[in-house]
């Protein structure tokens, strides 16, 4: 079992956004301290729920400032990027890091982000199918040309090239994020590792997991890809010497920087969309994920892994919205946690 942070540089009420990426960088490098695997990073645009616009260039920050930890993208958002370019960031990174950076790739949401970068609702509606192969190819193979209904250029040479990293890595890891069947099935198709949300519980992860298997099966994907796809499970941890305290900080915090967060983003076309109410959303979330004690906290991601077949966690613990209790929260996830998952 791995377990890493997610880290969303959350800017929670009152809080500057300095201050919620330095909260990120500080969390991420603790991570590396307290014996984490990996640090998934998130991205947004112009909404307080997140304030890192590029997880592609927090990444880089990061993997120059640690030197064991993997650093992943949860997620780059792939419509409002050209696949090429990101490719481009994608394997700069795995080349210098030594083969520490995670590529995890999403749809995003129907935003006005597709209006600032002049990538269109279609590209959300319909273009990511296109995009993702095109990215894939890019990491995979010598030179990449395209003839698609978004991406149309002649065949050029990938520089740099992945597989030349000097720690014989094939390339950088692609996970896909995945909400619905016919993501999940995408996913499938070709054979890339699942980021499942923190939003839903170890029954739907579970089905999502054996709707990938089945899939993969049917499309011919080899058994051993199968066997070893490493999902990853998105998450709330906190941590505290009672249930009731760890809940109790989540509670106090959260609900604000829901509130302002997911209020803050805008359609691209008006469509209405319903908000989830912050404080539910809050109490699911702490009813779902390792909040309490460090052996409840440790059971509970023993038997999410052991439902789900998930054996890789992205957590989140800036829940708080306080430095100094991130920080804390990370080493005792690592002290106390760790230890009792063996």
């Amino acid at each position: 079992m791995r377990v890493g942070s997610f880290v969303l540089a959350a800017q929670f009420p009152g809080q500057g956004e300095g201050e919620a990426l330095h909260r990120a960088v500080r969390s991420a490098e603790v991570s590396e301290e307290a014996g984490l695997d990996t640090v998934w990073l998130a991205e947004h645009h112009f909404v307080p729920y997140g304030t890192c616009p590029s997880a592609v260039t927090l990444a880089a920050l990061l993997l120059g400032r640690t030197r064991r930890l993997r650093v992943g993208t949860a997620v780059s958002v792939l419509p409002t990027v050209h696949p090429v370019a990101l490719g481009e960031q994608a394997a700069l990174l795995h080349i210098t890091s030594g083969g520490r950076f995670s590529l995890g790739l999403g749809r995003g949401g129907p935003w006005v982000d597709l209006e600032v970068f002049g990538a269109g609702l279609d590209a959300y509606e319909k273009g990511f199918p296109e995009s993702l192969d095109l990215l894939v190819r890019w990491l995979r193979e010598p030179s990449v040309g395209a003839d698609g209904e978004r991406y149309r250029f002649r065949e050029v040479p990938v520089v740099p090239r992945p597989s030349e990293s000097l720690d014989e890595t094939e390339g950088p890891e692609v996970v896909v994020a995945c909400t619905s069947p016919a993501s999940v099935r995408l996913a499938a198709e070709r054979g890339l590792p699942m980021l499942l949300g923190m939003h839903v519980g170890d029954e739907e992860k579970a089905e999502m997991v054996a709707l990938w298997r089945n899939h993969a099966r049917a499309c011919g994907r080899p058994a051993r890809e199968i066997h070893r796809a490493a999902h990853v499970s998105a998450g709330v941890c906190q941590i505290a010497d009672r249930r009731t305290d760890a809940a109790e900080t989540l509670m106090k915090a959260m609900p604000g920087w829901l509130k302002q967060g997911l209020e803050a983003h805008v359609t691209v076309d008006g469509r209405q969309r319903r908000m989830r109410d912050p404080l539910a959303y809050t109490e699911l979330l702490c009813g779902l994920h390792p909040v309490g004690t460090p052996q409840l906290c440790a059971d509970r991601l023993a038997a999410t892994s052991e439902r789900t077949g998930i054996s890789r966690f992205a957590l989140l613990v800036e829940g708080s919205g306080d430095l100094a209790a991130t920080e804390e929260n990370v080493r005792r996830l690592g002290a106390e946690v760790l230890p009792r998952l063996g």
